[in-house]
């Protein structure tokens, strides 16, 4: 695969992490939002103020900054404040998708084989795109989970539904 089908693929795939994502969320009623599983585990709000934090710091000034910007509070992005909106949550993985998708389309072939640092450790621009791929689909993976479960027989699949194969 040449460099800039690499980088068109990279964000097709991006681009449905985010709508599968946002099918899911969009079944979700503002209080299952915020609601969580168990006492340790994240709500749906949580996982998107923490990927949006993470897209923000990831992409921006990606191929001349470290990953891991010193402005970004990763511990405020696991906590809920009870002013917190939809709207509010939603805006902030927006901006976090822009970014990211912004970034990874003004990326070049030649930039792929450039070095990025996330933490003060040398990724490859591959390694480091595969990275955050594989990370966003776990959080998607969980966010559309927890969405299942919350809207119940309610539940309209983002995919093939059972038995129509």
């Amino acid at each position: 695969m040449d460099g800039q089908a690499y980088i068109g693929d990279c964000l097709l795939q991006l681009k449905k992490l985010k709508a599968q994502a946002e099918q899911a969320i969009a079944q979700v009623k503002d209080g299952y939002l915020f609601a969580v599983l168990d006492p340790e585990s994240n709500s749906i709000a949580i996982i998107m103020k923490h990927m949006a934090g993470n897209m923000r710091s990831r992409w921006t000034d990606f191929l001349t900054t470290d990953g891991e910007k010193p402005s970004r509070n990763r511990d405020a992005e696991f906590e809920t404040q009870s002013s917190e909106t939809r709207k509010e949550i939603l805006a902030a993985w927006e901006s976090g998708w822009t970014c990211t998708l912004d970034a990874i389309a003004s990326l070049t072939p030649d930039d792929l084989g450039k070095t990025v640092t996330i933490r003060g450790e040398a990724h490859s621009v591959i390694a480091a795109v595969n990275r955050q791929l594989i990370h966003y689909g776990a959080h998607v993976g969980q966010i559309v989970l927890m969405a299942k479960h919350y809207a119940g027989a309610d539940w309209k699949t983002l995919s093939i539904p059972r038995k129509k194969s």
